[in-house]
């Protein structure tokens, strides 16, 4: 039974393809810029290898799916420490890719750990790693907590949003650069090699093994929680963070639709300092009085207004869908479209699937009797399309990104975003359903705000963003 082997995208697949390029597996087309997810090793023909995002990576092991995989310990830990009893196993420490995640807070939010144990009022605590979060609020014993699963820019949330956050660095001296300060070492990490522990026990793995694990200086099975430094790094300490109640707070996203907000606030005459930012400023001014601007993860945007951290965000309609089918008594609303950013959200599966609309596809699970696996980003909008096209039998398959890879040997049906559809093509795969289109808007909460001075200046952006739109 041939192997199957799933690779990092990212922070660690420079890294991961040089080392098997000095180990001659011959993977040719392991770098960056491949344009298609699947691989072959000259070395071990036999091998199934697929290019997965790292997070996606221990649970695709953990599963059976893939029998190793290479990924940062603290995706195993974030797993692990949730699922304690998964099938994962790590196996060798890779030597590279190293990294800590630290326990961090603004310096006028917390004074040590101790304190915060000692807070009766809630503590906010924001990460990409909500089990780790979780994990260490426990151990730190703290009394009330909540924690903010986010998609990324952990590192803007303080403190206004967040009283603690918990977030990847290579250094520690990094988390000063963001204006933050350690608290405690949640757990360090490099790459590792993991494998699925059905498959150790059952697979014929020497050869693959004994390849990588020859020039490692530590091979290890591990499966212990990850050790955590509660002891304070330094004294943190100053002054109050607290907000004016009339100053709004808007978010706006980062990534690639930043060019696309900057022209759309000009055009408002809302003068944005450092937006887009060259040194990944998360925090620019604005010409706005009385507006404090962060620049965040759209992903987050809905839930984040929800809970009352931000006034108003520029976000994707994808995304404050997939919030309101997860929450549908959200407070949160779309006050504009903004009518950028124009993709579709559509089904997708295999060219060689013999279905060419969903009710067909359908037809064909009913008539083999298996359960249909659905992978998404959009874990809730895949979950009510499934519903409301009376799928019987269906599972969710929660993905980062490169959504396209579990097509078809990990996924039967995928619901994913498109401009052109050239994407989905290149990857020997067809749209059999189109969903609904998504453009950027602006979202705001049905809540009242008590400050009409508040109020006033949230009307004003609306307004303004308003007639930018018109002209357009």
């Amino acid at each position: 039974m041939p192997l199957a082997i799933a690779l990092p995208k990212g922070r660690l697949l420079s890294a991961t393809a040089a080392l098997l390029d000095r180990l001659d597996w011959g993977l040719d087309d392991y770098h960056s810029k491949a344009r298609s997810y699947r691989l072959k090793s000259s070395r071990f023909p036999e091998l199934s290898l697929k290019i997965f995002q790292e997070k996606d990576i221990p649970i695709q092991v953990s599963v059976g799916n893939y029998d190793l995989g290479i990924c940062g310990r603290d995706w195993v830990e974030e797993l692990l420490v949730r699922y304690p009893s998964s099938d994962v196993v790590k196996v060798a420490d890779m030597g590279y890719g190293d990294g800590v995640l630290y326990a961090a807070a603004y310096p006028g939010q917390a004074t040590s750990p101790g304190k915060l144990a000692a807070r009766d009022k809630l503590t906010r605590i924001a990460s990409e790693y909500p089990n780790l979060a979780e994990f260490y609020a426990r151990k730190l014993r703290l009394r009330r907590f909540s924690i903010y699963p986010l998609w990324g820019a952990v590192e803007a949330y303080p403190p206004e949003s967040a009283e603690l956050v918990i977030l990847s660095v290579k250094r520690e001296d990094e988390l000063a650069s963001y204006g933050l300060v350690p608290l405690a070492e949640v757990v360090g990490y490099r790459a590792f090699l993991i494998a699925n522990r059905n498959s150790l026990r059952t697979k014929d793995m020497a050869g693959v093994l004994a390849s990588i694990t020859s020039g490692l200086s530590q091979v290890v099975e591990d499966n212990a929680s990850p050790a955590i430094t509660i002891a304070p790094k330094m004294a943190v300490h100053g002054s109050s963070t607290r907000i004016d109640r009339d100053v709004v707070r808007l978010a706006l996203p980062d990534g690639h639709q930043q060019v696309h907000v900057a022209k759309i606030l000009d055009r408002a005459g809302i003068r944005i300092d450092d937006y887009p930012s060259a040194t990944g400023n998360r925090r620019p001014t604005s010409s706005l009085e009385g507006v404090l601007v962060k620049v965040v993860r759209p992903q987050d945007m809905p839930l984040q207004v929800a809970n009352g951290n931000f006034d108003l965000a520029v976000t994707g309609r994808d995304w404050l869908t997939e919030h309101k089918y997860q929450f549908p008594s959200s407070p949160v609303t779309e006050l504009l479209d903004l009518k950028y950013g124009k993709v579709k959200i559509v089904a997708v599966v295999d060219q060689e699937v013999a279905a060419g609309d969903i009710g067909s596809l359908r037809q064909l699970f009913t008539e083999k009797g298996e359960s249909c696996r659905v992978a998404s980003e959009y874990v809730n909008i895949a979950d009510q399309y499934a519903r409301n096209h009376r799928i019987n039998r269906y599972r969710i398959i929660p993905t980062w990104g490169a959504s396209e890879a579990f097509l078809p040997e990990d996924a039967d049906l995928l619901i994913e975003n498109t401009e052109t559809g050239g994407t989905i093509a290149r990857h020997n795969l067809k749209i059999i359903d189109t969903l609904f289109e998504s453009t950027a808007c602006l979202i705001g909460s049905t809540a009242k705000t008590t400050s009409g001075l508040k109020r006033k200046r949230m009307d004003y952006i609306t307004e303004r963003l308003s007639d930018a739109t018109e002209a357009m």
